[in-house]
This record gives structure tokens, C-alpha cells and sequence, in this order.
């Protein structure tokens, strides 16, 4: 191959509350260094620019219409994005391969997604998130440097650590970045900052894991509103307040569902 010429990785960009993803069909993706292209094709400067990249393959087994491999914007892989899979979930029903119901297999299993709604190449999904898993019945106390802090650490698919706020006058990104790489989460963690507004109402911030500060996280919002319905401070429904807009989370027979928007945005070629 001629290291001049250079390889042309075909895709469509989509957010879901502005937590942004790049989707390629993986028969059209290089096989190799995706990492590496993961890096330059959301670099927000020299590349695409995006959250996340996601590889996607479409089945004919019966048990999912799809499935999807995430590589976050600092090429590290992650097992499920929640907005990211809505998203996927809305570039297989725009290529006609799935709706309204949609069944992705992720790195945490077989997802299942409704269509709410569509107009156009926007549309709203609800999402059963599955059932979380609790580290410990309720705190666990972190040091940091500032401090000990206690947090609520949880997997809904992937790991979450949530810690409840009186307000976000601090630096709170700085705080993320020492707990996503903390000892005690070897293969790090995302991490929520999470204010209660009232009993049906949380304020959350994050920072992701691969991904620093993001918009709003569908992973991160199913953590935070699962840590504060243990722990008594809300009740479902739970409207999570992010900076790019709300996320509805519901808890039925102890499994979650996160309802949220998609919109598919763009679409172009990258060139490697």
C-alpha cells in the first residue's frame, strides 16, 4: 500500500444529547489499529471529531439486528455506551435493518430498544438498561487528595462511581480524572457527580472513562439515578438533569430504562 495514499473510513455522525459518535459499518473499517483510528478520527481538531467510535455489524441470527464495538476518543474499548447505543440503534433503523424494535448485542450483552418516536433522522428510544450491580449496600470511602470522599460504585454494563454534591462550584474535573484512575478501579471508571433537586429530579455532571468531561452519558445517568434510588434519596421516575438536556430513568421489577433522544446528524469519509 502506498503510505501516501490514504485510507478511506466511510461514516455517520450521530449524538444522543449531544454525547456525540462516529458509526462505521466494521466490513468497511480497516481490520487492524483501531485504536489508532480511533484516536484521529474523533480528535476534535485533526479528525471527524466525536466521543466515541463505534463499530457496527448487522445479524441475521434472530437474537440481535446489530451489533457494535465502542472505542472511545482516547482509543481505550468500552463494553456499552447508552447514548452510543441509541444511536446505533438509530443508524440501523435508517438503513432499514431494524425498527422499531431493536436488539443490539453490546460488550454488555443483548440490549433492547424501543422506538418512541421518529421524524426524520431524529428519534427517542427507551432502553432496558438491565439490572445494576451494587459494590456495597451503601457508601464506600475513597481517599483523594483533597480528602476522603465516600461514592456509590456500581456496574449498569459498564463501571460507574457516583458522588452526591451540594453544587458543582468546585473542581470537580479535576476530581473525575483522580477517580477515574484510582487504584481501587484497575480497569478505571466513569464517574458521576450527581445533586439531588428533589424526589424525582437528580443535576449530574460527568467524566467518562476514555472520554474526560462529556454532554450528558446515558451509562453514567442510569448509575447516578440507580445509586440514589438505593440509597432512598429519589423515587421512579428520575428526570437526570444534564448540561445537553434531560434523560428519563425508570425502574420496573428492579431493572432500569433510560429513555432518551438520538439524531443522526452527518455523514462523510475520513481520511486515514
Amino acid at each position: 500500500m502506498n503510505p501516501s495514499i490514504p485510507t478511506k473510513i466511510p461514516f455517520l455522525k450521530a449524538h444522543g444529547a449531544r454525547n456525540d459518535f462516529l458509526l462505521t459499518w466494521t466490513q468497511e473499517a480497516p481490520r487492524e489499529n483501531h485504536a489508532r483510528i480511533a484516536r484521529a478520527i474523533c480528535d476534535r481538531h485533526a479528525g471527524v471529531g466525536a466521543d466515541g467510535w463505534l463499530l457496527v455489524t448487522a445479524e441475521s441470527s434472530g437474537q440481535a439486528d446489530g451489533a457494535i464495538r465502542l472505542y472511545n476518543s482516547d482509543g481505550s474499548d468500552s463494553e456499552i455506551s447508552g447514548n452510543g447505543t441509541r444511536c446505533a440503534a438509530a443508524f440501523l433503523m435508517d438503513s432499514g435493518l431494524a425498527g422499531p424494535e431493536v436488539r443490539i448485542r453490546t460488550g454488555a450483552g443483548i440490549k433492547l430498544l424501543h422506538c418512541l418516536q421518529q421524524s426524520g433522522t431524529k428519534f427517542e428510544f427507551e432502553m432496558n438498561m438491565g439490572r445494576a450491580v451494587y459494590s456495597h449496600s451503601g457508601f464506600e470511602t475513597l481517599g483523594l487528595a483533597d480528602g476522603p470522599r465516600q461514592v456509590s460504585i456500581l456496574d449498569v454494563g459498564n463501571p460507574q462511581c457516583a458522588l452526591l454534591v451540594e453544587d458543582f462550584e468546585f473542581d470537580w474535573r479535576r476530581v473525575g480524572a483522580e477517580i477515574e484512575h484510582h487504584p481501587r478501579f484497575p480497569k478505571r471508571t466513569n464517574v458521576s457527580f450527581v445533586r439531588r433537586v428533589n424526589e424525582h429530579t437528580l443535576d449530574v455532571r460527568f467524566y467518562e472513562r476514555g472520554a474526560v468531561e462529556t454532554q450528558s452519558s446515558g451509562t453514567g445517568s442510569t448509575g447516578a439515578a440507580a445509586a440514589a434510588l438505593r440509597l432512598g434519596l429519589v423515587l421512579s421516575p428520575v428526570t437526570v438533569v444534564t448540561p445537553a438536556g434531560p434523560l428519563e430513568i425508570r425502574m420496573e421489577n428492579e431493572e432500569l430504562f433510560l429513555r432518551g433522544p438520538a439524531e443522526i446528524v452527518a455523514g462523510g469519509v475520513f481520511y486515514l
